[in-house]
């Protein structure tokens, strides 16, 4: 059968598709201890685009903690590739993966992981601190980012002056302030009343409408439904990917 120049030229044309964020290539993680072999993760392909709001879930010792930890730079693959916004972090020595960590990715823990001595303001600050961002600048960045999250009036109050909710919305500014690549919300909801809970996912879903691209990881069904894109990671492999609400 003869191919005909319309199509022969549409075949030859480069997709006008953007390049995607995450780009995970069968990836694979080994822990080894002694003579035994674990194998956490079984061969990962993953695409996620600029803007795109993912939950990956998976119940206990599925490899979805295993994923985050490699999305987000705290660990590395034994094999594969990853590349986080078009560049190659799977052969990064640590200096360098903390240096991705700082500047390409805000986190957002469940333990909110803020300095109890420290302001909002201040624990805001710190990613800036570390990359070496002028006193006056990173004030004002701080500033801005606790003003994104509604937090314009709490700079000065400390975490214990703060409900769990509000502390949870400092974590958040300080995974904004350096205005990262992806935020990476690992059981974001888990210390929270179920009202602070969803005013912390309301926030990640204002966050997605503005732009920015989402990882959420989560056991939780009722919270992951409300990405746009559900990743369900079993036995080391991602088994099912479906549409969430949103």
């Amino acid at each position: 059968m003869t191919t005909s120049a319309t199509e022969a030229t549409a075949e030859a044309e480069p997709s006008n598709e953007p390049a995607p964020i995450i780009a995970l290539r069968e990836v694979r993680k080994v822990y080894r201890s002694g003579s035994l072999e674990v194998e956490a993760l079984r061969g990962v392909t993953l695409d996620i685009a600029m803007g795109e709001y993912v939950a990956i879930t998976g119940p206990s010792g599925s490899g979805k903690s295993t994923l985050m930890h490699i999305l987000g730079c705290l660990d590395v693959a034994s094999s594969g590739s990853y590349h986080l916004a078009g560049e190659d972090v799977s052969d990064m020595d640590e200096i360098d993966l903390a240096e991705v960590r700082n500047q390409r990715i805000g986190f957002v823990f469940q333990q909110f992981h803020l300095l109890p001595s420290l302001t909002a303001l201040r624990n805001v600050e710190l990613p800036l601190v570390y990359a070496g961002v002028p006193r006056e600048e990173r004030r004002a960045r701080a500033a801005e980012a606790l003003a994104r999250v509604g937090l314009d009036d709490r700079l000065d109050h400390r975490p214990g002056e703060l409900s769990g909710g509000q502390q949870q919305r400092v974590a958040v500014a300080r995974a904004l302030v350096t205005e990262p690549a992806m935020i990476l919300a690992d059981e974001p909801t888990g210390n929270l009343d179920s009202r602070a809970s969803a005013e912390a996912l309301g926030l990640l879903d204002e966050l997605c409408a503005a732009g920015r691209t989402i990882v959420l990881i989560t056991h939780d069904r009722d919270v992951a439904v409300r990405a746009q894109r559900m990743v369900r990671v079993l036995d080391g492999l991602i088994q099912v990917e479906f549409e969430g609400a949103a």
